[in-house]
């Protein structure tokens, strides 16, 4: 009996479930309730239940209200439970209605057991076999260890926003990051814990990424970002950030300090001229080989200037407790009209007479200069 397939039965009607029972029971481990509610409190906590046949007419929780309550739960294996309504004198729009909501059949009461036996086998291996499909396809799409994308997905998404952006005149752009000196690492850690350094800084950047982005592996150390309707300039802002993140990172294995950098490959349509989506990623991991082959550390983007954003006064911190002057330079003008009324405070309460109205005349020329 622990092997059979456990399903189901709802009805208020004691003598039906005993018929029903009588009709499968060979067949199939059976649960039985009474009521609707019942119903759905074993289903939520039963994970053995492949199916439910259950009457319309119930009180607590009726057929069409349990129907609802599995096709709109949140846990996937009851959205795609069989789920066969006892039907009787309905009219041919409740049938429709029922339909609507998701059931699987009806089963006529009164009907016969072979036609009720050959119904849920069928509906039983349906399931089975969309099931295998699902593990298949997320395999294919995920990594199993990660849960990025693989690289023949990363491909499919590019593709679909080439589509649209071609439709809406829009941009999509692809980044390729590859991990400087990754055979290094693994021949000085091994390949699992080089993999798993990379994988941590991977998922670190899937919670920085936007929700349409698709990130995914691209290569051993290496990992792609699919980016619909982001232009050129802000992708190349993106990859700086990146690039500059994990340069600063301060990461510890196995007891030693590792210092890290990635290289990062750009491309973008309709920027780049090329024919596919394949095309595209491929372009962007060419010019990521082309950072490593000029030092690594750095962004290629085909000739496009990152676009110029603000930084914070702690990122500026960052960058100087770094020893790194060049990324905060272009910054110095804002950030200084930021800090002003903390340097008045500081020269009000401290007396340290520093000449303000020079600052602040500096500052507005600056200002008109740029308008």
């Amino acid at each position: 009996m622990a092997d059979l397939p456990h399903i189901l039965i709802v009805d208020d009607s004691r003598v039906v479930r005993i018929s029903l029972i009588k009709h499968l029971k060979e067949h199939f481990e059976i649960r039985e309730e009474g009521d609707g509610e019942a119903a759905w409190q074993t289903l939520v906590v039963d994970h053995s239940i492949k199916a439910v046949i259950s009457d319309l007419q119930m009180p607590k929780l009726n057929g069409y209200e349990l129907l609802e309550r599995v096709r709109t739960s949140k846990l996937r294996r009851l959205q795609q439970m069989p789920f066969i309504l006892v039907s009787g004198a309905e009219t041919e729009e409740e049938r429709e209605r029922a339909v609507a909501m998701g059931v699987s059949d009806f089963v006529t009461k009164g009907a016969g057991s072979a036609e009720l036996l050959a119904r849920l086998k069928h509906l039983l291996n349906l399931s089975t076999a969309q099931e295998s499909l699902e593990a298949d396809r997320e395999r294919l799409v995920q990594d199993s260890v990660t849960g990025l994308y693989t690289r023949k997905y990363l491909e499919l998404q590019a593709a679909q926003a080439l589509s649209h952006a071609a439709r809406h005149g829009s941009d999509v752009s692809v980044m390729v990051l590859g991990f400087d000196g990754f055979e290094g690492m693994c021949q000085r850690f091994g390949v699992e814990v080089a993999e798993q350094i990379c994988n941590r800084f991977a998922k670190m950047l899937a919670g920085k990424v936007r929700h349409e982005d698709s990130l995914g592996h691209y290569g051993m150390g290496q990992f792609a970002i699919v980016s619909p309707g982001t232009a050129p300039a802000f992708c190349a802002t993106f990859a700086e950030r990146v690039r500059e993140a994990v340069e600063m990172a301060k990461l510890a294995v196995r007891g030693e300090t590792v210092a890290l950098t990635v290289s990062i490959g750009l491309a973008s349509m309709p920027n780049d001229k090329v024919p596919s989506a394949g095309a595209l990623l491929d372009l962007a991991g060419e010019r990521m080989q082309k950072a490593v082959a000029e030092g690594g550390n750095r962004t290629e983007a085909g000739g496009v200037s990152p676009a110029t954003r603000p930084i914070s006064l702690n990122q500026a911190l960052e960058f100087l407790g770094a020893g790194r002057v060049e990324p905060v330079v272009p910054h110095l003008p804002a950030l200084l009209e930021r800090l002003l009324p903390m340097l008045r405070l500081m020269d009000k309460e401290l007396g340290l007479a520093l000449p303000m109205a020079e600052i602040e005349r500096r500052l507005s020329e600056r200002e008109s200069q740029k308008n």
